[in-house]
């Protein structure tokens, strides 16, 4: 490549930053794998390529996010927005600027995650009928992807209970490791809801909960960076030990705009990015988009397609003959639920912990309606977001006597829901829910749910279009050009040399959080990215398999300091 790497003593904020990272010396770089996205697509590929012998760059947009106090600031994180760096996008329905639910950073939307890490369920791969559609089938069934989820399981430290999940599609192994203990309040809401009939489970979680492991079970995890590393994001489980392989780098504050094609229209044959105030060209034998759903689109829109005419029309964009790019954008449904006691507060510290999928293929009118599960404990700076209205000490008296949930529904694949490129290059999403009365009656139930186990108050809140960490769709897979965008392996149908590893390839949503299905397609696609067969096998990955499922519910638990490292919603450290 032609880059050399800063030196070793380069710092960001307190921490050094690891080895692998460019710093172009001219206008051109070469590398054979040019990987464009750092989140858990990229990331994850990335360390897939690890050792394979390619050249591979992973190019991000941002830059490493800082290790600092506020990390652990609800105030800080929730009211004064300090680590939200998306540009606008454009919402054309209402005709206004919105600020996404997304992050420029290295690790992309994983620094900040829940860390729930579930599979899809293996119904959701099929065509499944909902109250308003059809969810799309997949182009394979589960079965191909369940190695990959169980590689993945491994790489993201990923904590869980086999069979506690009446939905858990069948696995070939065990968790990886045992599920991490719900706390006092969260297992007598649990007993409650089993009391109602109900079968609640410990969420599928990627922490570091081994015996040495950093993990603090702090306040500040779902919705926070986390200050000591401890959360399975892409950047510290994938990203890193990729660029200690040695032929992995990372180049960093670089925007790739579009992509240029040779004359046959048939081949990328740079990435043109906006660098330090100039242009940059990366040049490769192979290119794959992880820049999530909504960019990926845009990049591909913004391309030109040289001099290939395919599809009955000239569309605009590359690998767009189907007309098929930026459509079918699918964000979920969902809605956030406080359900407050005013006679008990609650002192629970680690709340994310509980899962409830007894209606998550619920048959008859409504059809299947979605997945239950805990928040990260709600103080009033990250409540105040949810109903700014509210005053402030009405807030924090209600959250410091809630439990909180998240509620989410499958958000089905349309045409028209689609991200375009707008005057000036903006983003334009354009988004209308889609099968709200499934996720009306899910809200439903969660709040009689909540009111039988003892809480007479409960309120909700259903997201909008900002709220789109869960974004899929947009560059469809499947078997047919003239439908689809990219073929069942991630390949865009048109060109030899691109493909996708982020969620956009999705053609559906299912109802859970999909980060853990990103992973483990990148891990399935890898081979063909890279060309050969690649090495990484489970006993590459680290952290082991095999030891999950112990009965002590692991060994690391809370701190010494009792778990409530941060600020609990009110502080600073």
């Amino acid at each position: 490549m032609t880059a050399t790497p800063p030196p070793d003593s380069a710092r960001h904020g307190t921490e050094a930053r690891p080895r692998g990272l460019l710093r172009p010396t001219g206008p051109v770089v070469d590398c054979d794998i040019c990987v464009i996205g750092s989140g858990m697509g990229g990331a994850t590929l990335a360390y897939a390529l690890r050792g394979t012998g390619a050249r591979v760059l992973v190019v991000e947009r941002g830059d490493f996010l800082p290790r600092e106090w506020q990390n652990w600031s609800a105030p800080a994180v929730f009211t004064a927005g300090r680590y939200r760096n998306a540009e606008p996008w454009y919402d054309a329905a209402a005709g206004r600027y919105f600020s996404p639910g997304v992050h420029y950073y290295v690790g992309g939307n994983t620094k900040v995650f829940g860390a729930t890490l579930p599979r899809f369920r293996e119904a959701d791969f099929g065509p499944l009928e909902h109250a308003e559609g059809i969810s799309r089938g997949w182009p394979f069934p589960y079965g191909v992807l369940e190695p990959h989820y169980a590689r993945a399981e491994a790489l993201y430290r990923v904590h869980g209970t086999r069979g506690a999940d009446p939905t858990d599609p069948w696995r070939s192994g065990a968790y990886p490791w045992p599920a991490v203990p719900h706390e006092p309040a969260v297992a007598t809401l649990a007993e409650s809801l089993r009391a109602q009939g109900l079968t609640p489970f410990a969420l599928p979680t990627g922490v570091d909960l081994r015996a040495d492991g950093a993990c603090l079970r702090c306040a500040t995890c779902d919705g926070f960076p986390c200050l000591v590393e401890a959360k399975s994001d892409a950047d510290v489980c994938a990203l890193r030990p990729a660029l200690a392989a040695g032929n992995v780098s990372l180049l960093t504050r670089a925007t790739v705009t579009r992509l240029e094609t040779g004359p046959s229209g048939r081949r990328v044959s740079a990435a043109l990015a906006r660098y330090e105030g100039g242009e940059l060209r990366i040049r490769a034998d192979r290119y794959v988009l992880a820049c999530g759903a909504v960019n990926t689109a845009a990049l591909l829109l913004r391309s030109e397609p040289g001099a290939l005419h395919t599809g009955p029309v000239r569309r605009t964009g590359l690998a767009n003959g189907s007309g098929q790019a930026g459509r079918n954008y699918m964000v979920h449904n969902s809605s956030f639920l406080m359900a407050v006691d005013p006679r008990r507060p609650d002192d629970v510290v680690f709340q994310k912990t509980l899962g409830v999928n007894d209606w998550y293929l619920a048959d008859g009118t409504h059809g299947p309606l979605g997945n239950v599960q805990a928040l990260g404990k709600l103080r009033a700076p990250s409540a105040g977001g949810l109903w700014p209205r509210a005053p402030r000490p009405l807030l924090a008296a209600a959250t410091r006597r809630s439990m909180d949930l998240y509620l989410t529904s499958e958000d089905l694949p349309v045409p028209d829901n689609r991200v375009t490129v707008g005057a000036g290059g903006r983003v334009e999403v354009h988004w209308r829910p889609v099968n709200l009365p499934p996720h009306r009656e899910l809200v439903r139930r969660a709040t009689a749910m909540m009111r039988r186990a003892g809480f007479p108050l409960v309120f909700t809140r259903r997201m909008g279009i900002a709220v789109n960490s869960h974004q899929c769709g947009t560059a469809v897979a499947g078997e047919d050009p003239a439908t689809s965008v990219v073929d069942p392996d991630c390949k865009a149908h048109e060109l030899a040399n691109l493909w996708v590893a982020d969620s956009s390839w999705f053609p559906s949503s299912a109802a859970v959080n999909p980060a853990l299905t990103i992973a483990a397609n990148a891990l399935r696609i890898a081979p063909a990215v890279a060309g050969e067969a690649v090495g990484t096998t489970a006993a590459d990955i680290p952290y082991g398999d095999g030891t999950g499922d112990r009965p002590d519910g692991g060994t690391a638990g809370p701190c010494a300091t009792g778990g409530g490292r941060g600020d609990g919603g009110t502080a600073g450290p």
